[in-house]
């Protein structure tokens, strides 16, 4: 992980855009968590800035690498991801062609540990023991140990340098709320993150979110893009014949 620069942990948390927001933290090398599950809850905004930033050799730790031409797929087509650490890969025609060929660097993850080590990453747990993928290719090179009788992987905890996310609303101290299932990796990278920048579609004042509906502290978050109008691209849309 690199150093993010003092400066940037410090003032007013609200960006007058993408590009701003990224322009003095994102570096060639960096490994950033990015929130999403398929195209529900990217943080688009954002990722569209990154790929105009022309940074490079980035590892992505994302659910899934979005679309061809959307969501995280747009920095596959212009090859800024060196390495994905991932759960599902489908639909991206040029993730696959990128993987096969050896262009690209791939840790596949259950998705309940993917989960679980962005989490412990926030928590500051530097790894745990679950059963999942016990005695599959995803256990080969791990320590392995037996708790009462049963088999366990030990899987270490995952920190980002810059985390990517998507929230519903802000205030300007950075509390986010989220909207139903978009909320999914979001808090989880957030939390991961040594920098978190969100992208959000309200900003309301402060005061104005209730503190029980907040779903993350704003001590987590560092930066605010307000991007009102996302497009939220369906994956599939599949629709009856008449």
């Amino acid at each position: 992980m690199s150093d993010i620069p003092a400066t940037a942990l410090r003032g007013k948390k609200l960006y007058p855009g993408a590009a701003a927001a990224l322009s003095d933290v994102v570096a060639d090398g960096q490994t950033l968590a990015v929130g999403g599950f398929g195209l529900c809850g990217i943080p688009e905004a954002l990722i569209e800035a990154l790929r105009d930033s022309g940074v490079k050799d980035l590892t992505v730790i994302s659910n899934n690498a979005g679309v061809d031409g959307f969501g995280l797929g747009l920095l596959l087509a212009t090859r800024q991801v060196r390495r994905m650490i991932s759960s599902y890969v489908g639909e991206n025609k040029e993730f696959e062609r990128q993987f096969l060929s050896g262009e690209l660097e791939l840790e596949f993850n259950p998705q309940g540990t993917l989960a679980e080590r962005l989490r412990a990453g926030g928590a500051g747990i530097p790894a745990f023991y679950t059963a999942t993928g016990y005695g599959t290719v995803v256990a080969e090179g791990k320590e392995t140990r037996e708790f009462d009788g049963k088999q366990y992987v030990m899987e270490t905890a995952l920190r980002a340098d810059v985390a990517l996310v998507k929230a519903w609303k802000a205030d300007p101290a950075g509390n986010l709320v989220f909207r139903k299932t978009a909320r999914n990796f979001n808090p989880a990278c957030a939390m991961a993150g040594q920098l978190c920048i969100a992208e959000v579609e309200e900003v309301v004042p402060l005061g104005a979110l209730d503190p029980d509906q907040v779903h993350l502290p704003g001590i987590y978050v560092d930066r605010i893009v307000h991007n009102p109008h996302p497009e939220k691209r369906i994956e599939q849309r599949t629709v009856r014949q008449a």
